[in-house]
């Protein structure tokens, strides 16, 4: 199988994380999908377009074989236009026909018509520019509120709710509305994707613990120890860490480059 990822086009770096082709070879592909605090599309060329909803834990999907896939995977919070809001959507696998109606199938017929899956993502991207131009405003708060509960930082949910000026019960209701998630979920999803970040960029432990290899990146994504990591690796992806990354600290255990996907969260690491 063959999965290239990248940054997305310029206009669309403040919502969407990375966007990615996936090609899959003679067999049906078993792909497990991770929590990462946002929602993302999925766009099989040639057939129906899905959107994968927050997810709270693994949801695993067969991708038939001889398929080309364009992906989107957005920041949480920043959601394309949905007729519901994000706590409803969370764990689904929905068609995307069904929430977008006939933009979805004139999208469908336009991009099967590209003659390359490169022009296909550029075709998807430039119709995301249009639908986030004509939309709401995102929330400004619940922005604030993701960037203060990345990883590398010290961040109590009762202490972010009154520097945004807001009860605990109002951040968590606005979350929800945006998010999909309670704060505190999103928070520890976000630390376990600081950790596959430093596992990616194969990071060298700070060791302020005296501590390397798998144990010194958990100290460092905010974990108490190498056994508080495993049991939300397990509950956040059904595996292991030495099972998700192959044993390898430099790529997970499928050989994906999660790169670019990556680098926003490496970007705030002191």
């Amino acid at each position: 199988m063959e999965y290239v990822e990248q940054l997305p086009v310029a206009g669309l770096a403040g919502v969407v994380r990375t966007v990615w082709i996936q090609r899959t070879g003679a067999i049906d592909h078993v792909h497990r999908h991770l929590p990462t605090g946002g929602v993302e599309i999925h766009f099989p060329l040639g057939g129906r377009p899905q959107l994968l909803g927050p997810l709270t834990g693994p949801a695993i999907e067969v991708i038939p074989a001889h398929t080309t896939l364009v992906g989107v995977r957005f920041h949480p919070g920043t959601a394309p236009p949905l007729p519901a809001v994000l706590d409803e959507l969370i764990d689904q696998h929905l068609s995307l026909t069904d929430l977008w109606g006939h933009t979805a199938d004139r999208l469908v017929e336009a991009m099967a018509q590209a003659a390359t899956p490169e022009r296909a993502l550029l075709y998807l991207q430039a119709h995301l520019l249009n639908e986030f131009r004509s939309s709401e405003r995102l929330d400004p708060l619940v922005h604030e509120a993701v960037l203060a509960l990345m990883p590398w930082q010290s961040t109590s949910i009762d202490g972010l709710a009154t520097h945004l000026s807001l009860s605990a019960s109002q951040l968590r209701r606005r979350c929800l509305q945006a998010v999909g998630t309670t704060p505190k979920v999103l928070q520890r999803t976000l630390r376990f994707q600081g950790f596959l970040a430093l596992a990616q960029a194969g990071a060298t432990p700070s060791g302020r613990s005296g501590l390397d290899g798998t144990a010194g990146l958990a100290i460092d994504a905010g974990y108490a120890d190498q056994a508080h990591l495993s049991r939300e690796c397990l509950r956040l992806t059904g595996l292991t860490p030495t099972q998700l990354l192959g044993g390898d600290l430099d790529r997970c255990a499928c050989g994906h480059d999660h790169s670019a996907s990556y680098r926003p969260f490496l970007a705030r690491r002191r």
